[in-house]
């Protein structure tokens, strides 16, 4: 199945797509949170053939949920009305800092980092989903 990852963001959203084999999580790019989010987000679906959304849920460390997850709920609502693929919720905790990490080895400006880190956000919360899945550990919200 080919899933899409979508680190939404307040000014930016990060996508990343698995391969139908769910074996290799890639980047795709960084969109504007604005207006037309959703209508890009059809678009990818329907050009990479997404079968299913993962939507990364930012939880505290704790656990519980705050006022960000609730806007990623929000946003999910307003993504279910215009597609008809399932959207499951991932833990994001630690998937900006992991991306962070894979940044800093490369051989990036600033400005080149800020591009590429929502995308790679993604394709962490991404990779942690489908290891989670392959062990079994997965449960649709």
């Amino acid at each position: 199945m080919r899933y899409l990852a979508i680190d939404y963001g307040d000014k930016r959203t990060g996508l990343a797509v698995c391969d139908a084999a769910e074996i290799l999580a890639s980047p795709l790019e960084v969109l504007g949170t604005n207006s037309q989010l959703t209508d890009a987000i059809v678009r990818v679906v329907a050009e990479y053939e997404v079968q299913c959304i993962v939507l990364g849920l930012p939880l505290n460390m704790d656990g519980s949920e705050g006022d960000r997850a609730g806007a990623v709920r929000a946003f999910a609502k307003k993504l279910g009305k215009v597609t008809e693929l399932a959207i499951i919720f991932h833990d994001e905790r630690l998937s900006s800092f992991d991306a962070q990490q894979k940044m800093a080895e490369m051989d990036l400006s600033r400005k080149g980092r800020k591009k590429r880190v929502d995308a790679l956000a993604a394709a962490a919360i991404l990779e942690s989903f489908l290891e989670h899945k392959h062990q079994g550990d997965v449960t649709n919200e």
